[in-house]
């Protein structure tokens, strides 16, 4: 019989207790005999996760996301989208008596008379800003280490399309409030629609309804900001996800990692008690800044009206690109047939962010058939080193992207820096076409500067910093094997010092794999 002993006495199990342990035992195997839920479940929560911080970019990203949706449906019970003109009578003293649209009467609603109503705005608005950050942080983390490689390309695509819906969702929810500055965006997003030749004017006159500003704008962003953008946004994390538990994490090169497996910590319990404690921070600290950091406060501005635009308007930095861009392409226009080509529109806003995005789906694919990778899985993440040509173009795209966000804001630098705004304009114009060029230089550079020194500390050692003479009357200082290693750092060297990288793929060429040694 079985027994155990409890409290200093044993007792014994009954027939009922092991018959109905024995049912419990049967279904449960019956169970997973159909649907193995238990088997799939074991295998999830044994699943290893590196535990580089870097890896980290994509979780602040998801939890600022979860932020989102939960303070986004918490604002959907108050705000209005309506585009009816109403005269303000709340407790904000400067605006009341102002004619203004509906919507910008329930943002003021939210912020003066909803409690907490200005506290949950800010968080969100917060949480739009690092959620878009985190993503871009995220996606350079993934270019700069390839992690885009096979089998990943499907991953990678995903990424930059997450980042394109998260830009136009973080625009949609920008423009509700229909304040001045807003507006001012709007005005400038219709006439980006309208440069483009031949569809532009239906198309401005479907998104508007009518002439600018029209009475639908508010009404359709509204839906694609609470329902659309949002629905498409969770669905593609969920299969990136997905495909990040199928696929595995890729991860830094060290002893006992291989490419058939993950050393790292388990989603549990281990892993999943991190991440808990991270998304409490960053929703913590996304609620601690939007209680003490204010964000678009929409009454200075006032509600938009066509016939004004504010000084020094800029707007969320994520959109700060295509305002740079605009502000730095000459007046060009064509015309042709009766019909006017506004290149110093349609070039900056609409055939840049275009070649932009058709560059980043297409580069998982170009370097792999440039440097032969393309037949073989990579899991191991690269350092930033040791790629010394991708590495450049990755540091001259974030140069590029720079100039141009810094010059979206060429006024408000020329004021406060007292220069004069078209000498900043044209430095900003010849920085865009030469900065990019001098960053890829200098990276690559750089990186072929600290592979060199590696694989000479590799070769000789580390320096002990004793000085002994030597035989032949000279001095030679005294070296020791180097014990200590980064991340994702070779423990011996790949390359004689002297052998420059690879010069397509821009990785040092690798020596033949040593005799293994056997042990008696």
């Amino acid at each position: 019989m079985h027994a155990k002993r409890r409290g200093g006495r044993m007792r014994g199990r009954g027939p009922d207790e092991g018959e109905e342990s024995r049912g419990g035992e049967r279904f449960a195997a019956a169970v997973d005999a159909r649907l193995p839920v238990h088997d799939g479940a074991g295998r999830l929560l044994r699943k290893s996760f590196p535990d580089h911080w870097s890896f980290l970019l994509g979780e602040i990203a998801l939890y600022s996301l979860i932020l989102l949706v939960l303070t986004g449906v918490w604002l959907t019970f108050f705000f209005k989208p309506e585009m009816r003109e109403v005269v303000y009578e709340g407790p904000y003293e400067p605006l009341r008596g102002t004619l203004m649209s509906g919507a910008f009467d329930s943002t003021l609603h939210i912020s003066f008379e909803v409690r907490g109503g200005l506290l949950m705005r800010q968080t969100h608005h917060w949480a739009a800003l690092v959620f878009v950050a985190a993503i871009g942080l995220h996606l350079l983390r993934v270019f700069f280490t390839g992690a885009f490689r096979r089998p990943r390309e499907l991953n990678w695509a995903i990424g930059v399309t997450l980042f394109t819906l998260a830009l136009a969702e973080g625009f949609a929810g920008y423009s509700l409030p229909d304040d001045l500055l807003s507006g001012t965006g709007l005005r400038i997003a219709q006439g980006i629609m309208l440069s483009i030749p031949l569809v532009g004017t239906y198309f401005a006159m479907f998104v508007f309804g009518s002439e600018f500003p029209g009475h639908d704008i508010v009404p359709l962003l509204y839906t694609l900001h609470i329902l659309l953008l949002p629905g498409a946004l969770i669905a593609l994390v969920t299969v990136h996800l997905i495909l990040v538990f199928h696929l595995k994490h890729t991860q830094w090169r060290g002893p006992g990692r291989m490419n058939r497996n993950v050393t790292g910590k388990p989603l549990y319990p281990q892993f999943a008690a991190s991440s808990m404690g991270l998304s409490l921070a960053v929703s913590g600290l996304l609620v601690v800044l939007a209680g003490v950091a204010q964000i678009n406060p929409v009454w200075v501005y006032g509600p938009y009206r066509p016939d004004q635009v504010s000084t020094g308007s800029q707007p969320d930095w994520y959109v700060g690109f295509l305002e740079g861009s605009l502000r730095l392409v000459p007046p060009w226009e064509t015309n042709l047939a009766g019909h006017t080509l506004m290149w110093n529109v349609l070039l900056p806003a609409v055939v840049l962010p275009a070649l932009l995005f058709v560059v980043l789906y297409a580069y998982p694919f170009v370097e792999q058939r440039l440097t032969g990778e393309d037949s073989q899985e990579q899991h191991f993440s690269d350092r930033p080193r040791d790629r010394p040509v991708r590495t450049g173009l990755g540091a001259a795209g974030v140069t590029f992207y720079a100039v141009l966000l810094l010059a979206g804001g060429n006024d408000v630098i020329a004021q406060s820096f007292r220069i004069s705004v078209n000498a900043l304009t044209w430095i900003f114009r010849v920085a865009l076409v030469v900065a990019p060029v001098a960053a890829f230089f200098v990276t690559r550079t750089v990186c072929r500067a600290l592979l060199h020194a590696e694989q000479e500390l590799l070769a000789e050692g580390e320096e002990t910093g004793e000085v002994r003479q030597t035989l032949a009357g000279g001095y030679e200082s005294g070296h020791r094997p180097v014990t200590s290693f980064r991340p994702g750092a070779p423990r011996r060297p790949l390359s004689p010092p002297d052998q420059p990288p690879g010069s397509r793929t821009g990785t040092p060429a690798r020596r033949p794999p040593e005799p293994e040694r056997r042990s008696r």
